[in-house]
């Protein structure tokens, strides 16, 4: 009899897989994922206290732009190398070098060390979430993803929820050096299990070229793309020479990109992926939702800290009205996409609620109180759980297996540069808002407040004048709200781009494969027969 197998999104055929091998393999994928998804979140409520301690206002935002930067830039490397090389040791090349890149953060001395080592972190971060999809791609069929995915699903936000609890709790017990050499245990684990549980023989034998001239000409013109998010208005004026230069740079770096992609014969980024409707959208919807994410998560305990007198376990805590409703939406569109095959509905109601959510949190003041906060949180917590899960699973339906990994890749990069640019431009607008209304507010005594690095740990608030305090809230709060005010505008875009998703059922299982199907054993078994 034959083996019952599966069709993929272009008609491979899948051998269909028990869920108890499944789950074998799932398990370091999952830690994986919880490894990547950690180092988001993780430094969000110990960021205070770094530039407290570090100093370094203006370069706040690098701390996170630096990491998802360089994880955006290698994401479709990883991809890519992971087509050709085979999964295993591509995925695990990736978790030693975030682990170096952990290590080296925690040991930083200075804030320009610790943007370079968690620019190094983030190289390895590129290759983690783009592996465990592109796997995840290749092992589950289309029709049964959006129930096992849905676990992952539920561990991003976990992550997310985890991350400023764990942040916190460190920061304020030990110190925030530990946020990232909490890593290296899990990491070690991840290494074990991926280790044990997958096994996938190399793709290719012989020289295997890479795209480099592709990897080089994404990295510049992404790099120029984010110093001006950064920059423009802040740093320099957007008529200045830099930002000037800095815009052609991007320009001309991504039309020498595309034209380098279009004809060497393995893309890192092959665009023709893109030629599907549905998962172009579906990386604008990855890109939005990257940026309203990291505006929510990242600068949120600016405001609990600063303004309402949290420490930063608390800030932590204070972040659970948000990440809970969002893994609890992810998990529950799981299993619905799974029973009816249908995904398109979601992705608009997501993009509705998440709209109210951001207008919500835009009109925060220095009194609103933490339940109030929270409800808002609620609420941006379901439209961003009904947004991941969907548009995961369009981009996977909408490629071939061949070109999993790539197309994750370019799925991941478009995310990743969201969060980047997202926090990038959103750390420019909240640190001139923060300073125009404070120097308005508090003249030459808050300038120089923040004058020379900015070294001001929330601990220290409280000691300062009243009349000083009462600025500095208002500053901060005039920060949070211009930040959330530009994340309004995206969600509102996302909003849009959801209407334009043509619904497709997600293939389900065939006994058996058409006679043109390629054979079911074409794709290496990622399955460790054991």
């Amino acid at each position: 009899m034959p083996a019952r197998t599966t069709l993929g999104p272009v008609g491979e055929a899948i051998p269909r897989r028990s869920p108890r091998e499944i789950i074998t393999v799932m398990s370091g994928l999952m830690i994986t994922m919880l490894l990547a998804m950690l180092d988001n979140t993780i430094v969000g409520p110990a960021l205070p206290t770094i530039v407290g301690d570090l100093g370094g206002l203006r370069h706040l935002a690098w701390v996170l732009t630096a990491y998802t930067l360089t994880t955006a830039i290698s994401t479709p490397v990883w991809g890519k190398l992971g087509d050709l090389l085979g999964r295993k040791a591509t995925f695990m090349s990736s978790i030693v070098l975030f682990l170096i890149g952990s290590a080296l953060t925690g040991m930083s001395q200075n804030m320009l060390e610790l943007i370079m080592f968690r620019a190094l972190q983030g190289l390895g971060a590129g290759g983690l979430i783009v592996g465990v999809m592109a796997i995840v791609g290749e092992l589950i069929p289309p029709a049964e993803r959006g129930k096992y995915q849905g676990l992952f699903m539920a561990v991003m936000p976990l992550a997310m929820l985890g991350g400023p609890l764990i942040g916190g709790w460190i920061t304020d017990n030990v110190s925030w050096r530990w946020a990232f050499y909490v890593n290296l245990p899990l990491g070690i684990v991840a290494l074990l299990t991926v280790w044990f549980t997958l096994h996938a023989p190399r793709r290719t034998t012989g020289k295997v070229g890479i795209d480099w001239w592709g990897a080089g000409t994404l990295a510049v013109w992404a790099s120029a793309l984010v110093l001006l998010g950064s920059w423009a208005g802040s740093q320099y004026d957007w008529g200045s020479w830099q930002i000037i230069v800095l815009g052609i740079v991007a320009v001309i770096g991504f039309v020498a990109f595309v034209m380098i992609e279009l004809r060497v014969a393995e893309p890192i980024l092959p665009l023709h992926v893109f030629a599907s409707r549905n998962f172009s959208l579906a990386g604008i919807l990855s890109f939005l939702i990257g940026l309203a994410l990291m505006g929510s998560a990242a600068y949120l305990p600016q405001f609990q800290q600063l303004v309402q007198g949290a420490s930063a376990t608390n800030s932590g805590l204070l972040l659970l009205p948000m990440m809970f409703p969002m893994m609890l939406t992810s998990m529950v569109i799981g299993l619905l996409t799974s029973r009816t095959g249908k995904v398109r509905i979601y992705p608009v109601i997501g993009g509705a609620v998440l709209i109210v959510g951001m207008l919500l949190m835009a009109h925060v003041h220095p009194d609103t109180t933490k339940l109030t906060l929270s409800l808002y949180m609620v609420v941006i917590g379901m439209g961003v759980g009904c947004l991941m899960q969907p548009t995961m699973l369009i981009a996977q339906n909408s490629v071939s297996l061949r070109d999993m990994g790539a197309g994750m890749g370019a799925n991941t990069f478009l995310r990743t540069m969201g969060m980047s640019l997202g926090t990038a431009v959103l750390g420019t607008v909240y640190v001139t808002r923060l300073t125009n209304s404070l120097s308005e507010h508090a003249g030459r005594a808050g300038a120089q407040l923040i004058a020379g690095g900015a070294q001001l740990p929330p601990s220290v608030v409280h000691t300062l004048p009243r009349p000083l305090q009462d600025a500095l809230h208002m500053a901060v709060t005039s920060g949070i709200s211009g930040v959330f005010w530009a994340a309004t505008g995206a969600a509102v875009i996302g909003f849009l781009v959801t209407w334009f998703v043509k619904d497709v059922e997600l293939a389900g299982f065939a006994e058996d494969a058409p006679p043109n199907a390629p054979e079911a054993d074409a794709e290496p078994n990622l399955l460790s027969r054991n």
